[in-house]
């Protein structure tokens, strides 16, 4: 069973920056991604990557989030600069061991997910 445990979430001002990570115990990981939801809204991917480096990302973090991994530790980080109000979510790591050769594939992929991290961005 492979457990996955987010941090570095918290509370910062517009246009401020936070990195999140994520790692994963057990065996290693493909396909790896980062999700966010807001109450009442369904889970959005935010930006996914596989197990060779190949990224993906949402069209609303397009050049200001970046997604990275280190294979060696199981984890994967997400760089947030320039952040804005409407980046406000609880986001989720979430894991597959499968390896896919894109990088956005459906959530329903993903067998492993994380708690989540509070993201909160002040105006």
């Amino acid at each position: 069973q492979v457990q996955l445990v987010e941090s570095g979430g918290g509370l910062v001002q517009t246009v401020g920056s936070l990195r999140l990570t994520c790692v994963g115990s057990g065996s290693s990981l493909g396909n790896m991604a980062w999700y966010r939801q807001v109450p009442g809204k369904q889970r959005d991917l935010v930006a996914a990557i596989t197990s060779g480096g190949l990224t993906d990302y949402a069209d609303s973090v397009t050049g200001r989030y970046t997604i990275s991994r280190d294979n060696a530790k199981n984890a994967i980080y997400l760089q947030m600069n320039s952040l804005k109000p409407e980046d406000t979510a609880v986001y989720f790591c979430a894991a597959t061991r499968r390896r896919f050769t894109s990088a956005r594939i459906s959530s329903s992929n993903y067998s492993y997910w994380g708690q989540g991290t509070q993201v909160t961005v002040s105006s």
